[in-house]
């Protein structure tokens, strides 16, 4: 077999890997240093988790990048992705611990400097996973760029930003109420909890006075929390506790009295309209903890137990054990009154689900407000864009909204804390490199914080570190700030906000100017993926069936701004049917050559249907520019769909067969030239989209020089614009799907022939292409006659076609069982008829137009049109057959 010969089946199998390690070892993915334009397109990747594999979300939010990468590539841009994966703290150190218990062992066991060299084991075995994964599905990242969040030159970044935001005050260490997830033995900052409505219970319990006289009754879903209870609080503007003030409750189960308190934070109308206050567990309690100075008293330990600050009977217990406990005990006291169901929303661990606890604990926080100020006034001033727009309400709601952020964790596996405490004199360093001695006392006895740093920490520096900061390397310099980013809207505030306000705050710009926010990939019921449904798809296992190609095709033509994509497996042969279509067109193309072919375009004799050919292209060129800018992947991809597929294939391809098979010489060189030619631009309009496939039939095709990846996209060419073709061969479009719907409802097969009349107006515009192009027609309809007039034929026998300026005459009396056919359409109209009857009255209805859905209402009316003109064309059938 030649080299420009093509297997006759698609198997993306048999060159995808080849492609791949080509583009790779002529380094294609590297930035050119001979760009075709002064501007560069730079994109850093979401880093995946190291430990993670890659899942359908990932599969979606790489293949858009890829997409818009090898696009602005091909527009001669320095193009950059910049690739690399993230230490992922509280996952990677499950993982590890998980391996540990399988072992028989755990962390402390191990101590921390050998679980840590042993989680570094446990990355390098992993991180190799993911990303010969991404490069299955065809990522056309620069690897020889790659980053790690732990990496030497990241570390150094997130060290040098940490003593940075110190020394400003926007540092600082305190005894706070935080998220604890007892599961994780660790602090989460608020955007790390997922909330999730759940069959809980309202307690409504009795808190008597000390003095014997009365109780107040106080509702609760959190019963076990009263041994944290510091005073009861009442609204001052309540009628009914007026009097209380100095008055004493004694707290159930416990010997300990509490004060009431007057506080406007109470809803007069919720309840009893008394609220228990336990500012060690509680946010809102810890706010009127501090304006009122009331004890905050903890009754956890760190792994969710309750401690010695709670009675014997519940200490050792967990929060659950505790919950029942306390409301057994508050029964056989006579201080239970009611219980009753309550569904709720309840905090849960984003990364093993397990219920979060207000816990008051010592942590680090960064102060957010001075830096989101920056970040909103960057939006409002145009610095930035969100698409779909509507992103941009949420990003404004979170930055006006902001809270400090919690940025320690109780972790082993990530950045320490650059934090050294003197053991002799207390004093505390914040230092860039590690000390050897206390700064204050020169004693060498002393000690690093325990803690990490929130993941979260490196990555929202991912943009500028990646190329090098803090050092003004030459990557720095040349590709920040980068250019886009494309990312999923569940993490807009965990990480694009805050690369916003890390990239101003630090390097002075915005990081990217445009956020491209994708959606989630949800089952075809609209349900999230994920193991426990069983119902997730492994991108590597669509690959393997249908090719790289038809993963990233379908995702894209499916990814509509602001809608989750909805799959399943089968969705998938959308893209496998369309690359099937590529290679098969592609393949006759390259038959019909001559073995020493070489495109020249001089030897072209542009007709009319080349003129129209070039005019379609010229449209879907532009298409996909305008849809690229703003990154509306479905419509650029379904603008390549419809050009290849039905403007190429199914009308200029077989257009072209006149020519191509035709005895004389010049007719068939011009064919062939044309044909060809187009087969490449094609090619280079599909390659983001389809890009391995593209590059193995470019290779075939004789003397092309180079390699897809890096040669110019199609350019949208003004001369090449021609509405007036374009409208004419539109009217010869419509003529032809006319007479083959009507070969198609008398069941008329397509190789037999039949005789066709057609009767053009007065002034019709496409009256002379009609005449010039008679023997197009007639090849497109299969006619063993066809007359082309503007007077009136004889109609005996025919069924009329009208279209916009003509009218076609298909004689089929002598082709079909006519009697047979009256009955068929005669019975069809009665049924159809009824159809169009129960519509009509559905949408007279009343109840039902005031009273339905939208859009059942709207399916009702598409439902009247559509029986509406089937009875009309049935009862023009009758006419012309009886």
């Amino acid at each position: 077999m030649s080299s420009t010969t093509m297997e006759k089946a698609y198997n993306p199998n048999d060159f995808e890997n080849k492609i791949y390690e080509k583009w790779m070892k002529e380094k294609k993915f590297q930035p050119s240093t001979n760009p075709k334009t002064d501007e560069s397109f730079v994109v850093v990747i979401p880093p995946p988790n190291v430990t993670g594999v890659l899942h359908m979300g990932h599969g979606l939010n790489n293949s858009l990048q890829d997409i818009v990468v090898r696009y602005q590539r091909m527009l001669g841009k320095k193009t950059l992705w910049v690739p690399g994966t993230d230490h992922a703290g509280i996952a990677t150190q499950h993982v590890v611990e998980r391996k540990l218990r399988e072992q028989g062992k755990d962390r402390h066991q191990l101590g921390r400097e050998e679980f840590v060299k042993y989680t570094w084991q446990v990355k390098e075995e992993h991180h190799s996973i993911i990303t010969k994964q991404l490069q299955k599905i065809g990522a056309s990242c620069d690897w020889s760029r790659e980053r790690f969040t732990l990496d030497d030159g990241l570390s150094d970044a997130v060290r040098e930003v940490f003593v940075n935001l110190y020394e400003k005050d926007l540092i600082y260490k305190g005894k706070y109420l935080v998220n604890w997830c007892s599961s994780c033995g660790t602090a989460l900052a608020d955007d790390e909890v997922d909330y999730a409505e759940e069959n809980g219970k309202l307690y409504r319990i009795k808190y008597p006075f000390a003095d014997g006289k009365g109780f107040i009754e106080i509702a609760t879903t959190r019963p076990e929390t009263m041994f944290g209870d510091t005073a009861v609080a009442v609204n001052p503007e309540d009628a009914r506790y007026s009097g209380l003030d100095g008055r004493m409750l004694k707290l159930p189960l416990t010997d300990r009295e509490i004060p009431v308190i007057k506080d406007s934070y109470v809803d007069i109308e919720y309840g009893s309209g008394a609220v228990k206050i336990t500012p060690a567990h509680d946010p809102n309690d810890w706010e009127v903890g501090n304006r009122h100075n009331l004890e905050k008293i903890n009754i956890l330990t760190d792994d969710g137990k309750m401690n010695e600050n709670t009675p014997v009977a519940v200490r050792g217990l967990s929060v659950k054990e505790a919950r029942d406990k306390s409301v057994e005990l508050l029964e056989a006291e006579g201080l239970l009154i009611e219980v009753k169901d309550l569904p709720h929303q309840v905090g849960h661990c984003y990364r093993c689900s397990t219920i979060i606890e207000p816990y008051m604990s010592a942590q680090w926080f960064v102060k957010m407000k001075p830096l989101a100020d920056k970040a909103l006034k960057a939006l409002h001033d145009g610095d930035i864009n969100f698409y779909p727009k509507k992103w941009e309400n949420t990003y404004i709601h979170w930055m006006e909204n902001i809270r400090d952020w919690c940025i320690s964790r109780q972790l082993w596996w990530g950045h320490r804390i650059p934090v050294w405490y003197c053991n002799e004199c207390g004093h505390m360093m914040v230092e860039r490199k590690d000390p050897s001695k206390c700064s204050k006392c020169s004693s060498k006895s002393i000690s690093q914080e325990e803690d990490v740093l929130d993941t979260w920490f490196s990555s929202w520096l991912w943009p500028f570190s990646t190329l090098g900061w803090p050092e003004k390397s030459k990557d720095f310099e040349e590709f920040y700030p980068t250019s886009t980013l494309v990312t999923a809207y569940d993490i807009i505030f965990f990480w694009v906000a805050r690369m916003i306000m890390a990239g101003l705050e630090f390097t002075g710009q915005v990081p990217f100017k445009d956020i491209y926010i994708h959606q989630l990939v949800r089952d075809k019921q609209g349900r999230k993926m994920s193991k426990s449904l069983g119902n997730g798809i492994d991108p590597l296992e669509i690959v393997s069936e249908y090719g790289a190609d038809s993963l990233k095709f379908t995702l894209a033509f499916m990814a509509a701004q602001g809608q989750d994509v909805l799959i399943d497996s089968e969705s998938f042969k959308l893209g496998s049917k369309f690359a099937n279509k590529i290679w098969n067109a592609s393949r006759y193309i390259l038959m019909n050559l001559p073995e020493d072919f070489k495109l020249d375009k001089s030897k072209i004799d542009y007709d009319q249907v080349d003129t129209w050919i070039l005019h379609r292209l010229n449209q879907a060129v532009l298409s996909v520019d305008q849809a690229m800018a703003v990154y509306r992947y479905n419509d650029a991809a379904k603008s390549i769909y419809d050009f290849f597929w039905n403007d190429f294939c199914d009308w200029y391809i077989e257009a072209s067969k006149l020519k191509l098979y035709s005895n004389e010489l010049a007719k068939k060189e011009s064919a062939q030239n044309m044909l060809v030619y187009l087969l490449i631009e094609s090619l280079k309009l599909l390659h983001p989209f389809l890009p391995f496939i593209t590059e193995e039939i470019y290779s075939k095709i004789p003397n092309c020089q180079g390699m897809l990846i890096d040669s110019d996209y199609p350019r949208y060419i003004e001369e090449n614009n021609n509405e007036e073709i374009s409208l004419k061969f539109n009217s010869l479009q419509e003529l032809v799907r006319g007479i083959r719907t009507v070969r198609s409802e008398f069941t008329i097969p397509p190789e037999r022939k039949i005789s066709v009349a057609i009767k053009t107006d007065d002034g019709f515009a496409a009256s002379d292409f009609f005449h010039s192009n008679k023997q197009l027609v007639a090849s497109f309809i299969n006619t063993s006659e066809l007359q082309i007039s503007s007077m009136r034929p004889d109609t005996e026998g025919s069924i009329a076609v009208a279209g916009n300026g003509y009218e076609a005459f298909i004689y089929v009396r002598d082709l079909i069982d006519v009697p047979k056919e009256i009955e068929k359409l005669k019975k069809e109209s009665e049924k159809v008829g009824k159809l169009l009857s129960a519509t009509q009255g559905k949408l007279k209805n009343s109840k039902f137009v005031d009273n339905a859905p939208a859009d059942v209402i709207e399916k009702e009316r598409s439902k009247l049109q559509e029986f509406t003109s089937r009875v009309e064309k049935i009862s023009e059938y009758l006419r012309d057959l009886t």
